[in-house]
């Protein structure tokens, strides 16, 4: 029996990278020989065992063969007389084939460690196209590593329209696109995720609502990018200098998917695009199976954003209904949160990017101007019921009346 580690941990630590979770494989062995060794069986599909001190995985060698379409039909052979070759060829990237050995030795029969110095995504072998899921981590990897200089192999981006033109993505169960596109929200450039599925077609196939946005015109004079795609994808980068939450960061992204369904006859302008977002999202939404904490916001943002960018310009009124639909003086924190995707989608703008946004401060300080109405007062008052909520708005609006007031005397003086 011998035991290599492979995978990530071998790749990040080549790279200089921190490694996060390190996966074992067993060469020579069955599962009764881990077993006897204290080792606890949890794989599925295939033996995979907890090691009884670490915790860490350890999985038998094995070869698999496709026998159906999609990434679930596969039949997996795990037994003593397969090689380590064997078990690496299986793997996606050729930069995730290497094992390193008991002494630190590496074994790299398929180029890993060329690829990892040439900054190369490259497939191990024609393997890769059986399993549709490969296309996903591609994406996730090419975000994780795009600021390290990594591309997607010419060869492998063939590959990988060819699965799609193939319908092999078709296959692929809305949880786990959900699962990858979470963990690739959470990576520092994942706006390279969503590119790199639209160079293969994959994003056409997952989210067109995101794919149609691409081509769709914007006025120039507020969007010198002019494509809708592109600022969609602007926004993610400003986005995630201001915030490391998934769930903010595909507010952003879903923002403006009322954009795509503008009529062609009204473009470039967008007048409406708020309202027609919101099926769009919540559609996206139910078929990818996103949680509500990320749904419901996104939704805030696009119903919203427009008014949060002229925030100073709204009457108090106006300004009151908009905190309330927002839920802003229950929820604080996720005001919060629509506050910095309304200042990542004016700041995605080619040539906006260091602007500064002074409307998150002054609808920040229209909230706090209302923070002083208690409900208990307006209770001990004899306001109940619809009365209640009629005068806890007026009290607001008389406060944010004030507040705009003493800014602009501010302002002028």
């Amino acid at each position: 029996m011998e035991i290599f580690l492979v995978g990530g941990a071998v790749r990040d630590k080549l790279l200089g990278v921190k490694v996060k979770e390190k996966d074992w494989v067993v060469v020579g062995a069955t599962p009764e020989t881990l077993i006897a060794l204290g080792y606890k069986a949890v794989g599925k599909d295939f033996p995979v065992f907890l090691h009884p001190q670490t915790r860490e995985e350890y999985a038998l060698a094995r070869t698999e063969r496709k026998t159906a379409p999609g990434y679930t039909g596969f039949q997996f052979y795990a037994a003593p007389d397969v090689t380590l070759e064997q078990d690496l060829i299986r793997r996606d990237l050729t930069i995730n084939a290497i094992a390193e050995d008991a002494h630190g030795n590496l074994i790299d029969p398929y180029r890993g460690q060329e690829d990892l110095d040439n900054r190369v995504l490259r497939h191990v072998s024609p393997a890769f196209a059986e399993d549709p899921v490969r296309i996903l981590r591609l994406a996730r990897f090419a975000a994780r590593f795009h600021y390290l200089g990594f591309t997607v192999a010419q060869e492998t981006l063939d590959l990988m329209r060819n699965m799609v033109t193939a319908g092999e993505v078709d296959h692929l169960v809305p949880e786990r696109v959900w699962k990858e596109m979470h963990r690739a929200l959470l990576e520092k450039t994942p706006d390279v995720f969503f590119s790199t599925l639209r160079n293969c077609g994959a994003l056409a196939r997952l989210m067109p609502e995101l794919d149609c946005l691409f081509g769709v015109p914007q006025r120039p004079e507020f969007h010198p990018e002019i494509d809708t795609g592109v600022h969609t994808l602007l926004s993610l980068q400003q986005i995630c200098k201001l915030s490391r939450a998934s769930h903010v960061r595909l507010a952003t992204l879903l923002h403006d998917l009322g954009k795509g369904a503008t009529p062609k006859e009204e473009l470039p302008r967008h007048h409406g695009h708020e309202q027609r977002s919101l099926p769009l999202i919540r559609e996206f939404c139910q078929r990818l199976a996103v949680p509500k904490i990320a749904r419901d916001l996104a939704l805030a943002v696009a119903e919203y954003h427009t008014h949060c960018h002229r925030v100073q310009e709204l009457k108090p009124t106006t300004l009151v209904k908009t905190l309330e639909a927002l839920d802003a003086f229950r929820r604080p924190d996720r005001f919060a949160e629509f506050l910095l995707c309304c200042e990542a989608d004016a700041r995605g703008r080619t040539g906006f990017e260091d602007r500064p946004y002074p409307q998150a401060d002054y609808f920040s300080r229209a909230l706090n101007a209302c923070t002083n109405i208690k409900i208990t007062d307006l209770l001990e008052q004899g306001f109940e019921g619809a009365e209640l909520g009629q005068k806890l708005h007026q009290e607001r609006v008389q406060a944010v009346q004030e507040f705009q007031q003493a800014w602009q005397a501010e302002a002028a003086s």
